[in-house]
């Protein structure tokens, strides 16, 4: 049997990511510039505010950041599916992680968080909400702090590094999805989203969302290559082992 080996440098990938990451923001300020500056009147700087703006659905952006969640996920799963193989006792929360995390980069494209606001703004009375405006932080931050709450043990016994890169990246992440989130609703709810301070504040917390992610992936590649060794993925031409991932893929250097 012939096999092909891909060493996966962290180093690398990060600072890839976090290029890709300041060039799609720049853009985003870049064609919400021009798009404001003519006047919301020129198609062809209009088309290209819709797909570069980091608030947008479905654009270049959105992509990005639901490709870097997915990847997270699957290296996420990697860990979990060789923490499993030594029957390791946390080996499901990192399974049930990398689930989130499929999870978030699916809503990353269509949103689905959005579709909480209406109901949760009903039981709230639908009125002078302020930083509550954008009503789907309240369930959603229940659910985080109830995950936060059930997966301490498990973040406490991980290695100190891990364990800081972990915090400061849930620190970035949610900083920008809930704390600029608030920020924006209240703003929103006075003046609505068609102006300079509204598209700021999105610009920030998008841009701290990705750099979230991109400080998990950092943390997630590190603890593999110092639990595990150097990371390679050995890619087998014989059909019938394609796609298995065994332990031994991931070989100690």
């Amino acid at each position: 049997m012939t096999a092909s080996k891909l060493t996966l440098n962290p180093s690398s990938i990060v600072r890839t990511l976090g290029i890709a990451a300041f060039i799609l923001v720049l853009l985003s300020v870049l064609s919400v510039s021009a798009n404001n500056l003519t006047g919301d009147n020129s198609v062809i700087l209009h088309k290209l505010n819709k797909l570069f703006f980091v608030e947008y659905e479905m654009n270049i952006p959105a992509f990005f950041s639901a490709l870097i969640l997915l990847m997270a996920a699957l290296i996420l799963t990697v860990i979990g599916v060789l923490k499993r193989k030594e029957r390791d006792s946390y080996a499901m929360q990192w399974i049930v992680l990398a689930v989130g995390f499929l999870f978030m980069a699916f809503d990353e494209l269509i949103s689905v968080h959005e579709r909480m606001i209406e109901p949760t703004r009903e039981i709230l009375g639908n009125e002078y909400l302020g930083i509550f405006y954008f009503a789907w932080v309240i369930p959603m931050g229940v659910l985080v702090l109830s995950l936060a709450i059930l997966f301490f043990k498990f973040w406490w016994n991980l290695p100190s590094k891990t364990k800081i890169y972990f915090l400061i990246a849930a620190t970035i992440f949610l900083g920008g999805a809930v704390g600029f989130e608030l920020l924006e609703s209240k703003h929103c709810e006075i003046y609505g989203k068609e102006n300079l301070t509204y598209i700021v504040l999105t610009t920030v917390e998008e841009s701290l969302e990705m750099l979230g992610v991109i400080v998990f992936i950092k943390s997630l590649l590190t603890y593999i290559t110092e639990t595990f060794g150097e990371v390679q993925l050995q890619l087998n031409n014989s059909p019938s082992e394609a796609g298995l991932l065994d332990a031994g893929q991931f070989k100690k250097a």
